[in-house]
C-alpha cells in the first residue's frame, strides 16, 4: 500500500483538487492521509465532505508545530510500507500512483524512487522540469546548477522503512527539511531514477518556497546546508569533492556568460566582441 501524506494549514485554494488528484489516481491500494494543523477557513468542511464518500481517506486536525511537524503526525499513522508527501498545492501527472506500485515490487527495502518533475508559475506555464539523474552523495554535494536535487516531493516515493534508519522530519526545521531528508537519503537507500514526469510543483507567488526564492535566501541556504555536508566527508575525499565543485561551477559560470553575450554582443566593446566571443566559444560546449 501507498500512503500519501498531505500537510495542510488553509488550505481551501487547493485542498478539493489536491483530494481529487489522488482519487483520480484509480489506485486500489492507497490511503490518503491529510493532517490539518486547525485551519480557519473552509478546508477542514471540504475534508470531511470527501472523507464521508471515500473510506481510503483518513485525517486529523489539531495544532501543531509546523509543516515537518505535520508530516511526522502523518508517518505516525501511515499503514503502508511506501510513503509519499503531496503538499496541498502539487498534484501527480495520471497513473503514478499504479506505477509506482509496480516499479517497488522490483526494488530492494529500504529503496527511495524518483522521477522528473514540472514547475509552474503563476501563468500556468512551466518555466522548468526538473530532473534529478543523479543521485550519489557525492554528486549532490557538487551543487543544485551541476546536479539537481529533487524539487518536490509530488516525483519521488520510498520506503517507510527508511525513516527507522535516518529519523524524522526535524521539527525545528521549517524551510529546509526535504534537502535535509535526502541528503541522509542517499547515504542508506537503493536509488532509482526513472525518466518520466510524476510530479507538478507549482511554485507560485505567496508560497513559501516562491518567496524564498525572490528573497535569495534559497540559494544561499541550500549552499550553507551543502558546505556542512561536505565538511563531514573524509579528508580526501573533500578535497576531490571540492575540485569537482569549483571545476563544474565555474564552467556553468562561462556557459551563461558565453550564452549571454551571444545574444547580446553589442554589450561587449565592439573591438572585443568577436574575438572574446569565440575564444569562449572554444572552451565550453554551448548547450
Amino acid at each position: 500500500m501507498i500512503s500519501v501524506i498531505t500537510p495542510v494549514y488553509n488550505g481551501e485554494r487547493f485542498i478539493e483538487s489536491c483530494i481529487k488528484v489522488v482519487i483520480d489516481q484509480n489506485c486500489p491500494e492507497v490511503e490518503h492521509i491529510i493532517v490539518d494543523g486547525c485551519s480557519t477557513d473552509g478546508t477542514v468542511d471540504i475534508i470531511k465532505q470527501y472523507a464521508h464518500k471515500y473510506p481510503h481517506i483518513r485525517w486529523i486536525s489539531e495544532k501543531d508545530q509546523g509543516q515537518s511537524d505535520a508530516m511526522n503526525k502523518g508517518i505516525a499513522m501511515a499503514k503502508g510500507e511506501i510513503l509519499a508527501i503531496l503538499n496541498v498545492d502539487d498534484y501527480y501527472e495520471p497513473n503514478v500512483l499504479s506505477c509506482v506500485s509496480e516499479i517497488f515490487q522490483t526494488l530492494p527495502n529500504p529503496s527511495f524512487l524518483v522521477s522528473n518533475c514540472n514547475l509552474w508559475n503563476d501563468e500556468g506555464e512551466i518555466f522548468e522540469i526538473n530532473k534529478p539523474k543523479k543521485m550519489k552523495f557525492t554528486d549532490l554535494l557538487l551543487g543544485w546548477h551541476v546536479n539537481p536535487f529533487p524539487a518536490n516531493p509530488s516525483a519521488y516515493f520510498y520506503h517507510t522503512s527508511l525513516h527507522q534508519k535516518i529519523g524524522l522530519y526535524d521539527i525545528e526545521d521549517h524551510e529546509a527539511m526535504d534537502l535535509h531528508f535526502l541528503m541522509k537519503v542517499v547515504q542508506v537507500a537503493t536509488v532509482k531514477y526513472v525518466d518520466k514526469t510524476w510530479g507538478n510543483f507549482r511554485v507560485i507567488k505567496g508560497t513559501k518556497t516562491y518567496n524564498s526564492n525572490q528573497s535569495g535566501q534559497t540559494i544561499q541556504r541550500i549552499e550553507r546546508i551543502l558546505q556542512a555536508y561536505r565538511q563531514e566527508l573524509p579528508l580526501l575525499q573533500r578535497w576531490q569533492v571540492a575540485f569537482k565543485y569549483e571545476f563544474y561551477n565555474k564552467k556553468k559560470w562561462i556557459q551563461v556568460r558565453v550564452k549571454y553575450f551571444l545574444k547580446r554582443p553589442q554589450e561587449l566593446p565592439r573591438s572585443l566582441a568577436r574575438k572574446v566571443i569565440n575564444k569562449l566559444s572554444l572552451l565550453v560546449q554551448i548547450d
